[in-house]
C-alpha cells in the first residue's frame, strides 16, 4: 500500500513494530520520533513509529528528504505517533552461572587462556527467595511512580534454568502484584518439556535461543563448559519437546561470524526440518566484541549484506517469521536513565542499567533494596544496547549495512505479497 492509499483509507502502512537493497539516500536532517527513510530501486520505505509507508519519488527531495506534504499526511495517519508504553519492562537474572563457554559471551571476562571451553566468567549468584520479595517491592515501587499497571518479565542468566526453582517461584509471585506475561533467553539444554510446561502456565509466552550456525560449527562454538561436549541436537530436541507440551513461541537468533557465516544457509532448512517454522521468528546477528578478546574477522561489508538479504528470503519461503524492520526505538528498559519503564536485575539484588553489565563489578546504578543512585554517580555506568560492544567498523558504515539489509527485506515482503 503506498503514502496515499494509506491516508486516503485513514489508516497507516503498519506491518509491525520492529525493534530492528539499493543505495541509500540519507535524508540532511535526521527525521523525528526515529523515523527512516530507505531509498529502494523502484520506490522509498518510511519506516515510522507508527508502520511503515511505501512512498513515491513525489514524495522526496532530490536530496532524499521528505517533502513537507508527504511529512504532514503521514504524521496524520499516525505513522510518527510512539507506540504506548503499557508494560514495566523487569529483566531478572536467575543465575549468573552458565552451562555453557562460548569464547564471545559479554560475561566473560576474558578468553580461556588454555583454549578450551571455561572462559571466566562475571561472579556466580542465584536468585532467592529473600531477593525476590526485595525485587518485587522495588517493582511495584517503580510501577506506581510510571503509572503503569501491566508487568513484563524476561528470565535472563547465565542461563536463567540453572536456577529453575527461581524462575518459577518470580513468576507465581508476581502474578500476585500485576497482571504478568514473560519471556525467556535460555540456550534450552536444560528445557524438559515439563519445566516448559510450568513455565507456560505461569505467564511465560516466548523463548529467545541462540545458534552458531549449522549443526557442526555450532557443536564446535556453543559447547558445553564442564566437557565441551556438543549441544545443537540437544537444543532442538528440547524445543521440540516443549513445542509438543506447550503454546510457546521461539525466537531463533542466528550467530554470524567468520566460523559459521558459510553454514548458515543449511542450517536455515535443518531448522524448519526439525521444527514447526510457523512458531518461530528467525533472525540474524554478527557477533561483535565486549573486550573480552573474541575476534570476527567477518565486515559488515562486502558479501554479507546480499547473505543476510538471502538467508531472510529463504526463512520467509520455508514459514519462518522474519521481524520487520522498524523506527530506531528507545529502548525501555535502559533507555532512560532512571529506569522509568524497566529495570534489570542481578541475582543478588543489584541494578544495572543495561543486560551486558549486569553481574559486572563497578557497573552497579543501584540495589533493589534502595533503589537507583543519583545520576551525577551513575553517569559514567549508565549504558545502552550495544554501547560495549566494538567493531572494526565506524558507525555509517554499520549504519549502511542494516538500511541495505532492510530495504531488500521490505521490497521482498511487497513483491510477494506478505505486508
Amino acid at each position: 500500500m503506498s503514502i496515499d492509499q494509506a491516508v486516503n483509507v485513514g489508516l497507516p502502512v503498519n506491518i509491525g513494530r520492529a525493534p530492528g537493497s539499493g543505495p541509500q539516500a540519507p535524508a540532511p536532517e535526521p527525521l523525528p520520533s526515529g523515523a527512516r527513510l530507505l531509498k529502494s530501486e523502484r520506490n522509498w520505505w518510511f519506516l515510522g513509529p507508527g508502520g511503515v509507508a511505501r512512498l513515491r519519488d513525489r514524495h522526496v527531495t532530490p536530496e532524499g528528504a521528505l517533502l513537507p506534504d508527504a511529512e504532514r499526511r503521514l504524521h496524520e495517519s499516525g505513522m510518527f505517533a510512539p507506540g504506548r508504553i503499557s508494560s514495566y519492562a523487569l529483566t531478572v537474572l536467575t543465575s549468573t552461572h552458565c552451562n555453557l563457554g562460548c569464547g564471545y559471551c559479554f560475561q566473560n571476562t576474558a578468553q580461556d587462556q588454555a583454549g578450551g571451553s571455561r572462559p571466566p566468567r562475571i561472579g556466580r549468584s542465584r536468585l532467592t527467595s529473600d531477593t525476590i520479595t526485595q525485587i518485587l517491592g522495588f517493582t511495584e515501587r517503580q510501577m506506581a511512580a510510571a503509572g503503569l499497571e501491566k508487568l513484563r518479565i524476561l528470565l535472563f542468566g547465565g542461563e536463567p534454568l540453572l536456577n529453575p526453582r527461581g524462575c518459577l517461584e518470580l513468576l507465581e509471585r508476581a502474578a500476585d502484584i500485576a497482571p504478568t506475561s514473560a519471556w525467556m533467553i535460555s540456550n534450552a539444554t536444560l528445557l524438559t518439556p515439563h519445566l516448559a510446561r510450568r513455565l507456560a502456565d505461569l505467564g511465560l509466552t516466548s523463548v529467545q535461543v541462540t545458534f552458531d550456525g549449522d549443526r557442526a560449527d555450532h557443536d564446535r562454538i556453543r559447547v558445553g563448559r564442564a566437557d565441551g561436549g556438543a549441544t545443537f541436537d540437544r537444543i532442538v530436541g528440547n524445543i521440540a519437546g516443549a513445542c509438543e507440551a506447550t503454546a510457546l513461541q521461539w525466537t531463533l537468533r542466528v550467530n554470524v561470524s567468520q566460523e559459521t557465516f558459510h553454514g548458515v544457509d543449511a542450517l536455515i532448512d535443518r531448522l524448519a526440518g526439525a521444527l514447526d517454522p510457523a512458531r518461530c521468528t528467525l533472525y540474524f546477528a554478527r557477533i561483535g566484541d565486549v573486550g573480552v578478546g573474541y575476534a570476527n574477522s567477518l565486515l559488515h561489508t562486502g558479501e554479507l549484506p546480499a547473505a543476510f538479504g538471502r538467508w531472510q528470503r529463504r526463512a520467509l519461503d520455508l514459514g519462518f517469521t522474519v521481524s520487520r524492520p522498524g523506527a530506531r526505538k528507545t529502548c525501555v528498559t535502559c533507555g532512560h536513565t532512571d529506569g522509568r519503564y524497566g529495570a534489570v536485575v542481578s541475582a543478588d539484588g543489584t541494578l544495572a542499567s543495561c543486560w551486558e553489565t549486569a553481574g559486572k563489578p563497578d557497573w552497579e546504578v543501584g540495589t533493589v533494596a534502595d533503589g537507583y543512585q543519583p545520576a551525577e554517580r551513575t553517569r559514567d555506568r549508565w549504558i545502552a544496547c550495544q554501547d560495549l560492544y566494538r567493531y572494526d567498523e565506524d558507525a555509517r558504515t554499520l549504519a549502511r549495512f542494516r538500511d541495505s539489509v532492510d530495504t531488500a527485506l521490505l521490497d521482498y515482503l511487497h513483491e510477494t505479497g506478505r505486508l
